[in-house]
């Protein structure tokens, strides 16, 4: 299948596996027809919940089951808040039943019939993570066994339960929970082959899966015939089947519908109270025919949802990127942080640079990020952004770079921030506050910004002494390291002497110097490996260079920002006609004018029109013209395609064109640095957790 045929598909089938559900609780068809509706409710739809299962396997999967404390937490927060949604039906029911009972239906059968999926989802993820350590095949053939336990216990229970021994295993069994339909028997199996993610040619996976389809059907009314089942949630042919289905839409995914994804949330969370709202309602008004009716439970349940989901977007706050935004690539960013720590020496522990929110990428999604992926030091500017991180359930170390006033020392310990000794008078006014604080003493080796003179001993030995202050580190910052020339890399090594002889002696005096670092971006390029602790990698980490300067040590690294902004208006000016403030442009032929909604409020560069600016429609580059807007510029789309609602890149890829931040931060007269972290906070941030596109520049040769 070409590319431009993809789409969201797996999305798009949450949408169908959550009616799937509400075909299985209504049997909308057994008014008509009992053995369709037995096809439909009790074998077709029997391929919701191990899509939701092989989906959740799948993308955990793809940053190798990091994310897996996230989802438990994710599903566990969804399962406290739907037990609480429908603790009213159960104690209209009274159903909570004895103490025992309650801490069955809690952790095994779920607290409502739908909501058994919960506890199955939970169980089913650790499992499949802790077998997948194993390799695949002893996975799978632990999974496989537990599967045809299952089966034993659900639609195979009549034929189990002649044998003696697999009757007694099943009376215990049921003492825990009351269906094998659960995490230890069920789930597992299918998490590890979404997790497995195998794809067959569209013709080999409609083949087959529609040929275990067409068995599995035929196996469901061979047992149906027999009466053999205690359950029908599980059939023989039912991992073959999903397997082949899971292939055929992979083969076509591509993108992501959050829109759908939450819709099917909304469904499968909603239906059990819509229907009884419904049969509550139809059998006062209707009779009870009619609120029995399956067909009738299923209309009314999807259409309340509905109603339940127009409603709430009332209420939804606008979306921050509907006008213009920055997309991450956490794929990127994640990758990034690999080849950076893979290119330290042993020993050696990235220290991710998260000051100005991470460089305009978002701070807080990219600590994440960053924290599946294995980094656990960070690094801000100011108390503030540190704040932000720990409100945000950031741990690990967090080291404050910049000033912080020592008033504030009881806000430093009690988010557990370290905090930098900008000089002695620093370190002794925090010491006054009787705090006891963790903190790094900056050396000044030569920098001349903030520090302690490297050949003040006698400060650094007083800082030492000093009640309340723990020092864990020791750090320096280089000047020109960014620079090959010999007069910078002579000025390098001064630095780098009189740092480590500091270090040196503050060893021999008994001053343990913790964790030393030295390094960031430009450092881990350009120098030979140093017996450090950390490395502070700043713009390195997001892709990008400051500038085009060239660098010692070529490493793979891909951009993770682009900028997109919307084409909101379309207009045609003839020979002569002008636009914008002080009529700056003017056209000199029959001009197609494109308003795109981006402009210097947003962070860009007043004159980045005048200096050259494009942006990219539909891969083709077309010129900014006339005066930027503070919250729109125009550009020149004569030629080419353009409708409102258009993405425009001013930043990143699109077809085979691309803007780098190396070259627009130079044709603005200024560093990448500056350039990102001055987009504004009005800008939408697209966290795209999947995607690593192909990188729009190297950061070791950006210009090539």
């Amino acid at each position: 299948m070409k590319d431009a045929k993809k789409r969201p598909l797996l999305d798009h089938f949450r949408v169908a596996a959550a009616l799937l559900v509400l075909v299985i609780h209504t049997s909308p068809l057994a008014a008509w027809t009992a053995a369709g509706d037995f096809w439909l409710a009790r074998i077709f739809a029997r391929l919701a919940v191990p899509f939701f299962f092989m989906t959740s396997g799948y993308f955990l999967a793809q940053n190798n089951w990091r994310s897996i404390g996230h989802a438990l937490k994710k599903s566990g927060v969804l399962y406290a808040v739907s037990i609480l949604l429908y603790l009213p039906l159960n104690l209209h029911a009274g159903q909570l039943g004895s103490l025992p009972d309650i801490l069955r239906r809690l952790f095994a059968d779920g607290t409502f019939y739908h909501l058994w999926y919960f506890p199955a989802i939970l169980l089913g993820m650790v499992l499949a993570w802790r077998l997948s350590r194993l390799g695949a095949v002893p996975a799978f053939a632990i999974a496989g066994i537990l599967y045809l336990a299952g089966l034993g216990g659900d639609s195979y229970y009549g034929l189990a339960a002649e044998v003696p021994a697999l009757k007694t295993f099943y009376a215990f069994v049921f003492q825990i929970a009351s269906y094998t339909r659960n995490g230890l028997f069920f789930a597992p199996v299918f998490f590890l082959i979404g997790a497995a993610g195998r794809q067959w040619s569209r013709r080999v996976s409609w083949a087959g899966f529609l040929l275990s389809l067409t068995a599995m059907s035929a196996e469901g009314f061979w047992l149906r015939r027999l009466d053999v089942s205690r359950h029908d949630s599980m059939y023989l042919f039912l991992p073959l089947c999903m397997a082949f289905l899971f292939s055929l839409l992979l083969s076509g995914n591509q993108g992501e519908d959050r829109t759908a994804r939450r819709f099917s949330v909304l469904l499968f969370i909603l239906h059990p109270w819509c229907i009884a709202v419904a049969r509550t309602l139809a059998a006062r008004t209707l009779g009870e025919a009619v609120a029995d009716n399956g067909l009738f439970q299923f209309c009314a349940a999807l259409g309340m949802t509905v109603f339940a989901w127009k409603l709430l977007a009332y209420w939804e706050p606008p979306r921050s990127n509907a006008r213009a935004w920055r997309e991450i690539d956490a794929a990127a960013l994640a990758r990034n942080a690999a080849v950076l720590q893979a290119a330290l020496p042993k020993g050696c522990a990235l220290m991710a640079v998260l000051k100005a929110n991470a460089y305009g990428h978002g701070a807080i999604p990219a600590a994440r990020c960053l924290r599946k992926a294995g980094v656990r030091a960070f690094a801000v500017a100011c108390l503030s952004e540190g704040i932000a991180l720990r409100r945000a359930g950031i741990r690990g170390a967090i080291l404050i770079l910049g000033w912080t006033p020592p008033e504030d020392a009881r806000q430093l310990r009690r988010w557990h921030l370290t905090q930098t000794v900008a000089d002695a008078a620093h370190g002794r006014a925090l010491s006054a506050q009787k705090q006891r604080l963790h903190v790094h003493l900056a050396l000044d080796t030569g920098m001349n910004r903030l520090g302690v003179s490297a050949g003040d001993r006698e400060a650094i030995a007083e800082l030492y002494r000093l009640p309340g202050l723990r020092i864990d580190g020791v750090f320096s910052h280089l000047a020109v390291s960014d620079s090959l020339d010999p007069e910078s890399e002579a000025y390098t090594a001064q630095q780098l002497q009189r740092f480590y002889q500091t270090v040196d002696w503050m060893r021999s005096a008994g001053l343990d110097p913790g964790s030393i670092h030295i390094q960031a971006s430009y450092g881990l390029w350009n120098l030979p490996e140093q017996p450090c602790q950390y490395a502070r990698t700043g713009i390195a980490l997001y892709g990008v260079q400051s500038g085009g300067e060239e660098v010692r040590r070529k490493l793979d690294l891909r951009p993770v920002l682009s900028l997109r902004a919307r084409v909101v208006h379309l207009q045609t000016l003839e020979a002569g006609e002008t636009a914008g403030y002080g009529r700056a442009f003017r056209a000199e032929r029959k001009t197609r004018l494109a308003v795109v909604s981006i402009g210097y409020a947003d962070g860009l560069p007043r004159d980045l029109p005048q200096r050259g600016g494009e942006v990219l429609l539909h891969g083709r580059r077309c010129p900014m013209v006339g005066r930027m807007c503070m919250d729109q510029l125009f550009v020149d789309v004569t030629g080419a395609e353009a409708a409102p609602g258009d993405a425009a890149t001013l930043l990143g890829c699109d077809g085979g064109e691309a803007i780098t931040a190396e070259a627009l931060a130079a044709q603005c007269g200024t560093i990448t640095n500056e350039l990102l972290s001055r987009l504004g906070p009005r800008l939408g941030l697209r966290f795209n957790p999947r995607r690593s596109n192909p990188p729009a520049s190297n950061a070791s040769n950006p210009l090539s």
